[in-house]
């Protein structure tokens, strides 16, 4: 039996016996996308499939530095960190191909830690298209650098003088990736093997940088593979004596790393009656349906900012000349906007949400352009012109003007009514406090471009 044949629990139970496998690795993704797990015993695991197995609600209370939150409800000192409801999800059976053919399923929480789950908060917004007649396709594309380093080395520099993997800007080169064929052969063979591969891989224009897109499909399983290709890419680099590196913006020097998402509706839960999007004889061939969820997503990005661009760096990116949008902003075949239409065919035509960076969680981010699109097609929202040219050199409404730092996304995030009405006021509550954790975190360090400027002088 194949991983991805493993649909039940049955499936998993009688994969496991035929591999004669005495321990299973299971995982589930934190706020952040770090992807927590351990290995369980056979018995263990089996009794997981039907019962479910308890898992320390600390990961959902501690940042991606293991600091404890000190401003959230859910969990905390309060509560003694209890052990936390998780289900084993076995449809995502994967083989663990640098492992000896060690099998790995993710999990999700579940009962209260359900309302604050990344992955229940996007399979919620599905269920919501769902009810609206829709099924979702979606795929991530991510930049991402890489170096010939290890975590020792890197803390060792204090991240300074980094070597990347190749100097200089070379967007698309075949040279550099004839040069490291190995490199990009054993990344696509791996994407193969573990079910999240690789449409297009290709040097992007920076030192060491490489973008990779993610195959399209539902839109719970493309969130899966984007969450556990970040995981995975990191993996197989380090393996090898290598970094990578899916932060929004390492170095002022460089452009940033961007996490964007393509998306797409169909009607009536299926795609036998085509495409929601498509209309032939429509202006760039957008549907009416379209035109609401672009308006929606355009109109919401301002509130629901923090959920795609979810860490102070995240704001380094979202600069004018860097590939990043500034404003909410949609365009046609227009890399300047924050939402790129992308007319096409019925099976292609779909709209790219570009604001997202590298460094967001797939399932909040993924959840986020949805829901706004959603909320865009309940309201009958109605969608300005496209912008022409350059985005950067235009103005735009003060309305469209997204948030500049991480605490203000925060704020933006918890005061909205319409995110509340989406996600829960459980989520919001719970991922603004982590968001605005994150800034007070930052605020309390000394940069070294201050130490430069005042030290001396000031």
């Amino acid at each position: 039996m194949q991983p991805n044949q493993v649909k039940t629990a049955d499936d998993a139970r009688r994969i496991v016996r035929e591999r004669n496998l005495s321990h299973i690795k299971v995982g589930v993704f934190d706020v952040d996308g770090i992807l927590r797990g351990k290995y369980l015993a056979r018995d263990k695991f089996f009794s997981a499939l039907d019962s479910g197995f308890g898992f320390c609600d600390v990961v959902l209370g501690w940042d991606s530095n293991d600091q404890l939150y000190d401003n959230v409800t859910y969990t905390g000192w309060h509560t003694a960190y209890p052990d936390a409801p998780v289900r084993v999800l076995p449809s995502t059976c994967r083989e663990l191909p640098f492992e000896n053919g060690m099998l790995f399923f993710l999990c999700e929480f579940a009962d209260q830690a359900e309302a604050v789950c990344p992955r229940a908060a996007l399979r919620r917004v599905i269920d919501k298209a769902g009810k609206m007649g829709f099924s979702i396709m979606s795929a991530f594309e991510y930049e991402f650098f890489v170096f010939e380093e290890t975590p020792h080395s890197v803390r060792e520099k204090h991240y300074r003088n980094l070597k990347p993997i190749s100097p200089g800007y070379f967007g698309y080169s075949v040279l550099r990736s004839s040069v490291w064929s190995d490199w990009y052969h054993d990344l696509l063979r791996q994407c193969e093997e573990m079910d999240m591969g690789i449409e297009g891989l290709h040097t992007e224009t920076g030192a060491g940088v490489l973008e990779a897109a993610i195959r399209v499909g539902d839109a719970l399983a493309s969130a899966d593979k984007a969450a556990l290709f970040k995981t995975f890419t990191k993996v197989l680099a380090q393996r090898r004596g290598w970094m990578a590196s899916f932060m929004a913006k390492w170095s002022k020097d460089w452009p940033g790393c961007g996490g964007h998402i393509h998306m797409s509706l169909w009607r009536d839960g299926s795609k036998k009656e085509g495409s929601a999007f498509y209309d032939a004889k429509a202006p760039h061939r957008m549907s009416d349906v379209m035109r609401s969820f672009v308006a929606g997503q355009q109109a919401l990005m301002p509130e629901i900012l923090a959920m795609v661009a979810p860490t102070v760096n995240s704001y380094r990116r979202l600069i004018p000349g860097f590939w990043a949008p500034t404003s909410a902003t949609w365009g046609v075949e227009n890399r300047t906007t924050a939402l790129r239409v992308i007319p096409g065919s019925a099976k292609s035509q779909r709209v790219e949400y570009r604001v997202a960076a590298a460094d967001g969680t797939s399932y909040i981010a993924l959840a986020a352009a949805l829901g706004s699109g959603l909320w865009g097609i309940e309201n009958k929202l109605k969608l300005g012109e496209p912008i022409q040219g350059n985005a950067y050199d235009q103005k735009h409404p003060a309305k469209l003007d997204l948030p500049r730092t991480l605490m203000d996304a925060a704020g933006r995030l918890k005061a909205s009514k319409a995110a509340r009405s989406l996600f829960g006021d459980a989520f919001v509550d719970h991922y603004a406090a982590t968001r605005e954790w994150e800034e007070r975190e930052f605020r309390k360090h000394v940069t070294d471009w201050e130490l430069d400027r005042y030290f001396e002088i000031i």
